[in-house]
């Protein structure tokens, strides 16, 4: 049975994570991975941290990274999004992203 993810798209007003939200939905679909992701404002998170494998911050708000990553690393990845992706809505950078810092965060769990 594969694992449902669950992924907290972090920025400001929202309506750009609205739409890289959209576009990996997309992209986990046709790597029939199974994928919830919302987007929400910074504001939101503490409603949501207890049910999500990770947080994704947008590029423009890495000045919320490091103490997003102080408060909310013990219950999930905290991920700070590239720009590189992140500017032209690519949603399968953004999957491929997402996969390589979970698996590193496993790791870091196990340790």
């Amino acid at each position: 049975m594969k694992r449902k993810l669950s992924v907290l798209l972090v920025c400001g007003a929202g309506a750009s994570s609205s739409f890289m939200a959209a576009k990996m939905r997309v992209a986990a679909r046709s790597r029939d991975i199974e994928l919830d992701v919302k987007a929400r404002s910074e504001s939101e998170v503490v409603n949501f941290i207890d049910d999500v494998d990770a947080i994704m911050i947008g590029p423009h708000l890495s000045v919320w990274y490091e103490d997003m990553k102080n408060r909310y690393s013990e219950n999930c990845a905290v991920i700070l999004m590239k720009k590189e992706y992140y500017s032209k809505l690519d949603g399968d950078k953004a999957i491929d992203h997402l996969l390589k810092e979970l698996e590193l965060h496993d790791e870091s769990a196990k340790q």
